[in-house]
């Protein structure tokens, strides 16, 4: 195992499916020349060349467009947004064809392209630019949406979403891309559609994916110093989700919290909630508590910023709830 840094877990899974298969390219805003606004492509240029690393023009619809074409007449577009509040322009590609694209065609056109870049919330960026997107795009039949806390599932799911047949939409955190994880040397792909228990425990069920991994972990261990073993899930895949490894965990712990950055009407833990109950009922000891964002817009402010995310004093207050220690 080696130690590498979120966006060079990135870089990898995207250069060694390029030398894989010379039908994958990359392209999307400052992805070329200035090597990635992010630094995630950087030095793919200058190994790949100007045809397969692709500066585009400000214009995510224009180039989504093309993406999607281009995915359809056989190779494998893997497009950046520089953030998914931009790809906001692009959804009609994503949604009305991408996502469409074989169920309209009865089954002859696969649409083998991958959109991704950061979603919600880093820091003071306003309400436009703060937006959190596995519940939009999940939504949609067609796509399946992929979105990651750390390095290690980041290249893993990537390459798996590099060779996935039909549309995939892969998360990132803008503030996760210099977290350091590690990677073995060896090639590896992780399966889309697989949850991950990150901390195994018997006494509650803490369910999150992306940067909120790190507040459902933080709470655990918090929680662990007062006698409550947490279980932590890392949904990892939005759609298709892993009900089985939550239904399992249910049965285990009989209590679940859902940490998620999203707002809270129709969200991804609305979705959880109500699929536990269904699947789940007879073994839950209390009601399943949601932690989200606000029901608001993200403000400017830090300290209304913080205000608007979960933290780890929520979630610790929510355990304590379900296990009817606090009421």
């Amino acid at each position: 195992m080696r130690e590498v840094r979120f966006r060079e877990a990135l870089r990898e899974a995207m250069s060694e499916e390029m030398r894989h298969d010379e039908r994958v390219f990359l392209m999307g805003e400052e992805v070329a020349q200035y090597d990635g606004a992010y630094k995630v492509s950087q030095g793919m240029l200058a190994e790949f060349g100007e045809k397969r690393v692709i500066d585009t023009p400000i214009s995510e619809l224009g180039f989504a467009g093309i993406g999607v074409g281009a995915a359809m007449n056989g190779v494998r577009p893997i497009v950046e947004f520089m953030t998914w509040n931009f790809a906001v322009l692009a959804f009609d590609q994503i949604i009305n064809s991408a996502a469409k694209m074989l169920s309209m065609s009865g089954g002859q056109f696969h649409c083998p392209i991958v959109f991704r870049g950061p979603t919600g919330s880093a820091g003071q960026l306003g309400a436009q630019h703060s937006q959190t997107f596995e519940a939009w795009m999940g939504s949609v039949p067609g796509v399946k949406v992929v979105s990651v806390s750390n390095p290690y599932d980041a290249k893993g799911l990537l390459k798996s979403a590099i060779r996935d047949d039909d549309p995939v939409l892969f998360m990132e955190s803008e503030v996760m891309y210099g977290d350091v994880g590690h990677i073995p040397d060896e090639e590896y792909l992780i399966p889309i559609g697989k949850a991950d228990i990150k901390r195994a425990g018997t006494d509650v069920t803490i369910v999150s994916y992306n940067k909120m991994m790190k507040v459902a972990l933080g709470a655990a261990e918090e929680l662990a110093k007062e006698g409550i073993n947490a279980e932590v899930i890392d949904l990892r895949t939005i759609r298709p989700m892993d009900y089985e490894t939550l239904v399992q965990s249910l049965k285990k712990t009989n209590r679940m919290i859902v940490v998620e950055e999203a707002w809270p009407f129709a969200s991804v833990s609305a979705e959880i909630a109500y699929s536990m109950q269904r699947f789940a009922f007879d073994y839950l000891d209390a009601p399943i508590l949601r932690i989200t964002g606000a029901d608001t817009p993200v403000a400017y402010a830090p300290n209304l910023v913080a205000e608007f995310l979960p933290n780890t004093g929520k979630v610790i207050r929510a355990a304590k709830e379900v296990m009817y220690l606090k009421k």
